[in-house]
């Protein structure tokens, strides 16, 4: 990620709260057997999800660097699958659509310049192929990660490579907070984007396609993303904008999922979104939080109705905050959503805050090695919650102060199946 990120971990993981922790929380013990990954011993374990993401948007896990020949490249990516066998884990979610370009020889988009240093160019190799390969071979599943309307991470369209498709269709785009994006409003937008991610699902045997928290972009203070024209064309039957984007976001959920059942029906369709659907302060259904972004609001993300009626396989809101915290606590989100997911056919996963253990950053709790380890004892309350995903896998390679390590001894020892229900 480098300086872009996930938007829960360059914003509003940072700046979205008032970062007030309360003046204790109560500790709870590491290591209680629970249903998501049983008891402690010999054996394979009855594991739901043991997950980390894998981000190459600017180089934030992998590549080290841009431009490294493909030899050098290709053992930069089988030591993370390395490493996730390592600490126990049983899948990884590999992002390998970051901005509107392929990290395979797609037919609709460039190649990702985060390979090469230069959208478009050749990088010499498959690394979607191989990661799959690689991973099945260590028992790993391999989910494709991508991200649907980002095009850029700056606002110059002529930066793009002749050939994009946004270069092509200039009338597709709105720059908005120094980024270009695909405007969701369009339907010959959200019909080519599926198709551009559908193109690696055909190809490759995924063991799953997720997306992360980015659907309308988040908000940018004094901007306003530029799609009145699109709602005054596309929005007729709905009073208001957002409810219009709203259902804009839903339709792309919903299509997806279709289309992945029909294209690749093992394969499990997921969503990655920021933590806080609403506020209970905006919406009484909503979590004890108050959180400056909220979902519903903010990104035109539905999140809780995708769970409710059973659009999307699983759901991994990331929880990016210790137990304690006043504004955003880990301890009251987890039953929250543990009540969205009960009775429906989505399983829950917990995406887990990794990258802040040990950074002199952020707060007392987060310089505990065991803050992380006791996040999975207490979601183990929850029958719910089938399983954990870190961000990212740099951080589970360094493990600044031995978090990953304590949550693998504490909570990993035995092996893993895959995450599959």
């Amino acid at each position: 990620m480098g300086g872009v990120s996930r938007r829960a971990f360059a914003v509003a993981a940072l700046s979205a709260f008032t970062m007030a922790p309360r003046a204790s929380a109560t500790p709870v013990p590491s290591a209680v057997p629970g249903p998501a990954e049983g008891p402690r011993g010999g054996g394979v374990a009855t594991a739901g999800m043991r997950g980390m993401w894998l981000a190459t948007v600017a180089g934030r896990d992998w590549p080290s660097r841009a431009g490294l020949r493909a030899a050098e490249q290709r053992a930069e990516l089988v030591e993370y699958l390395d490493t996730a066998v390592r600490h126990g884990l049983n899948t990884v979610i590999f992002q390998v659509r970051p901005t509107a370009d392929a990290l395979w020889p797609s037919a609709y988009e460039p190649w990702s310049e985060y390979l090469s240093g230069s959208q478009g160019r050749d990088p010499g190799w498959d690394p979607l192929g191989t990661a799959v390969e690689e991973a099945h071979a260590r028992g790993l599943e391999l989910h494709a990660w991508f991200n649907p309307y980002r095009v850029a991470t700056h606002d110059v369209p002529s930066r793009l490579v002749p050939s994009h498709p946004a270069r092509k269709h200039p009338e597709w785009v709105v720059p908005y907070g120094g980024k270009l994006y695909y405007n969701p409003g369009l339907p010959e937008v959200r019909a080519f984007v599926q198709d551009a991610m559908m193109d690696a699902v055909e190809k490759y045997a995924v063991d799953g396609v997720h997306f992360d928290d980015y659907f309308y972009p988040y908000p940018v203070a004094g901007q306003s993303f530029d799609d009145g024209g699109t709602f005054s064309t596309y929005g007729g039957g709905f009073e208001a904008k957002a409810a219009w984007r709203r259902n804009n976001i839903d339709l792309l959920v919903r299509e997806t999922a279709d289309r992945v059942k029909r294209i690749r029906p093992a394969a499990r369709f997921g969503v990655s979104p920021f933590g806080v659907w609403r506020n209970a302060g905006t919406d009484a259904a909503g979590s004890d939080t108050k959180a400056g972004v909220q979902t519903y609001d903010d990104l035109h993300a539905d999140t809780r109705k995708w769970v409710r009626e059973g659009w999307i396989d699983y759901i991994v809101p990331q929880l990016y905050w210790n137990i304690g915290l006043e504004a955003a606590d880990y301890s009251e989100l987890v039953p929250w959503w543990a009540e969205v997911a009960r009775g429906s056919r989505t399983e829950l996963y917990v995406g887990e805050a990794l990258y802040k253990a040990g950074d002199p950053a952020q707060g007392a709790a987060w310089q505990d090695p065991a803050e992380l380890s006791r996040h999975l004892t207490l979601a183990r309350q929850h029958p719910e919650v089938r399983g954990h995903v870190y961000f990212s896998a740099k951080d589970v390679a360094d493990d600044r102060i031995g978090a990953m390590a304590r949550v693998s001894a504490d909570h990993y020892a035995r092996p893993a199946r895959a995450s599959r229900p």
